[in-house]
């Protein structure tokens, strides 16, 4: 059971959405790389204090290919345009602030979001619903990608990647005893 002041908790919690937010903004106002700076470092510092490293990298390296074929699929469909796009990189690919996001993201599933390695129904609910909400944000709010017309389909086609890929990804995460 957590502690009520668990701070890697709230670290977790927290760190994530600054290197979010920071991925996020900076995409929309043209820069890729503070977005692969802040959740590279948040993923990397995350990784050294995780509960179960195996499970953790097992979590990254899942999410990393989820990311090159969920946004790369998408974004070559012409379904989704990402911001800053990352120099010397395949257009049409997920950029890599997108695959540093995925990457952060997979690793509060080592302890803010750990209860869904064993609720993967819940995980699904998660992902269909909780996924299209964020690029749905990151769209309105901040021009970091733009969809395809009609929105709504590239809304449920993220809602049904996501809902595939977090169970995947929380079972990746999944702590070994």
């Amino acid at each position: 059971m957590r502690e009520p002041l668990d701070l890697r908790w709230w670290g977790n919690l927290l760190g994530y959405q600054a290197s979010w937010f920071v991925a996020v903004v900076a995409a929309g106002h043209g820069a890729w790389w503070p977005g692969v700076v802040a959740t590279l470092a948040y993923a990397a510092w995350q990784l050294a204090s995780a509960p179960d490293r195996e499970g953790a990298l097992r979590a990254l390296a899942l999410a990393l290919l989820a990311g090159l074929v969920v946004d790369g699929l998408l974004a070559r469909a012409g379904a989704l345009r990402f911001a800053a796009a990352t120099p010397a990189f395949p257009t049409g690919a997920a950029p890599l602030w997108i695959l540093g996001l995925w990457l952060a993201f997979a690793m509060t599933l080592t302890r803010s979001l750990a209860f869904l390695q064993q609720r993967l129904g819940l995980a699904a609910v998660f992902g269909a619903v909780g996924a299209p909400l964020a690029y749905l944000g990151a769209e309105r709010g901040w021009h970091a990608v733009a969809f395809a017309s009609p929105a709504w389909q590239v809304l449920l086609a993220l809602a049904i990647a996501w809902a595939v890929v977090l169970p995947l990804l929380a079972v990746a995460a999944r702590t070994r005893a």
